[in-house]
């Protein structure tokens, strides 16, 4: 199974939280998604898309790149 992380900027709380979380899981392929507004971390499991993944990031209101 395919685990890739990103770094998010912006996110502040469990709602920034839930957000990022609403936005990637509607991404075709993700399987799994763990983010912390604490550590800014966001990780996606599944066989989806970079871009889409980091447009859904945006969506939701956040900058992200994948480390």
């Amino acid at each position: 199974m395919t685990t890739n992380e990103y770094q998010v900027t912006g996110m502040t709380c469990g709602h920034c939280e839930m957000s990022v979380r609403e936005e990637v899981g509607l991404v075709a392929g993700v399987e799994g998604i763990q983010v912390s507004a604490k550590t800014g971390r966001l990780a996606v499991t599944g066989p989806a898309d970079d871009a889409q993944v980091l447009a859904a990031v945006a969506e939701a209101g956040y900058s992200a790149v994948r480390v």
